[in-house]
C-alpha cells in the first residue's frame, strides 16, 4: 500500500473533487442510466463543506477526498472518492478504518449511501456497515460502533 496522509480540505479543492467525483461515479451512473456530465459535478459542489472534508493525499499528491458530516443520530460518510488507478490497494480501506475508530470512540453511528451495484458496497459491508433501505438508485447503510475494548 502506497504512502497516504489526510489533510483538511479547503475551498480550493471542489473543482479538482468534483473532477475525481465525475471520474469515479461515471460507469456506475450510467449502469444505472443516471449519469449527466453537468450534475454529477454540481451535485458535488452544491454539497462541499470544507470544515467536515479530508483531502486523501499520496506523495504529497491529490489522490482523493472524504467527508463526515454530523447529523442528528448519526455521523453521514459522504464523498469518498479515491482516484481509480489507486482503487483496490488498500488505501481506501486504511482511511476508511481510521475514520471508523475515530467515531468509534466517540460512540457515533456512521450512516452512508452507496450506489446499487457499485463494488464500494462490499468495502463497507466488510466494515460493519448493514444495508437499512435500499432504492432503485442507491443502497442506505448504516454502522453501529464497535464496542469498548475491554479495558479501554
Amino acid at each position: 500500500m502506497a504512502d497516504w496522509e489526510l489533510r483538511p480540505a479547503s475551498a480550493a479543492d471542489v473543482e479538482a473533487v468534483a473532477e475525481l467525483r465525475a471520474a469515479v461515479l461515471r460507469a456506475d451512473l450510467e449502469r444505472l442510466g443516471r449519469y449527466d456530465e453537468v450534475r454529477v459535478r454540481q451535485r458535488l459542489r452544491d454539497g462541499f463543506v470544507p470544515g467536515h472534508t479530508w483531502v486523501i493525499e499520496v506523495g504529497g499528491e491529490f489522490a482523493g477526498c472524504v467527508a463526515l458530516r454530523p447529523a442528528r443520530d448519526a455521523r453521514w460518510l459522504e464523498h469518498f472518492y479515491l482516484a481509480p488507478h489507486l482503487q483496490g490497494g488498500g488505501i481506501g480501506a486504511a482511511v476508511l478504518e481510521r475514520l471508523l475508530e475515530r467515531c468509534d470512540g466517540e460512540g457515533t453511528r456512521v450512516r452512508l449511501n452507496v450506489l446499487q451495484g457499485s463494488r464500494a458496497r462490499r468495502l463497507y459491508e466488510r466494515h460493519g456497515f448493514a444495508a437499512e433501505s435500499e432504492d432503485a438508485v442507491d443502497v442506505f447503510m448504516l454502522r453501529e460502533p464497535a464496542p469498548a475494548a475491554p479495558g479501554s
